[in-house]
């Protein structure tokens, strides 16, 4: 991936209870969770291509949030939606999708209550039309 922007993980998951750093123990419901990230710093779009990999192979401590969903057995990455941006929207995407959420979550650097919601079936359609209300144009990437 090239360029700088935003990005969401669509993830699909069973019913489990982990910890999350800081954050403590959570639960999170059978579904779909979306995280959504800023690749504004350095590497810009290629952070989205590292929780991929990290994803997979399942191989490092976690360091932020999303790492602890992503190399839990109970989660997995379906797909990953980018949009190319020098604009910090990071937090207008996630206002955009709001809805339920796992409060505190990816959210240390901002005001916002949360960067992961949760949807009972598959967000990818719905994040690409929130995308598109802020002017942007994603591509979608399915993982599974």
């Amino acid at each position: 991936m090239a360029g700088k922007g935003i990005y969401c993980l669509c993830l699909r998951n069973s019913l489990t209870s982990l910890s999350i750093g800081r954050l403590g123990e959570r639960t999170f419901e059978e579904g779909w969770h979306l995280y959504v990230g800023s690749a504004l710093g350095p590497g810009g779009l290629a952070r989205a291509d590292r929780h991929q990999r990290l994803a997979a192979a399942r191989d490092r401590r976690p360091t932020w949030h999303i790492d602890h969903l992503l190399i839990s057995d109970r989660f997995r990455l379906a797909a990953v939606i980018t949009a190319e941006t020098t604009d910090p929207l990071e937090c207008a995407l996630a206002a955009a999708i709001g809805g339920r959420s796992v409060q505190e979550f990816g959210s240390s650097d901002c005001h916002c209550g949360s960067h992961l919601f949760y949807r009972p079936s598959d967000p990818a359609g719905e994040v690409c039309t929130a995308m598109e209300g802020l002017g942007l144009a994603p591509a979608i990437r399915r993982v599974i």
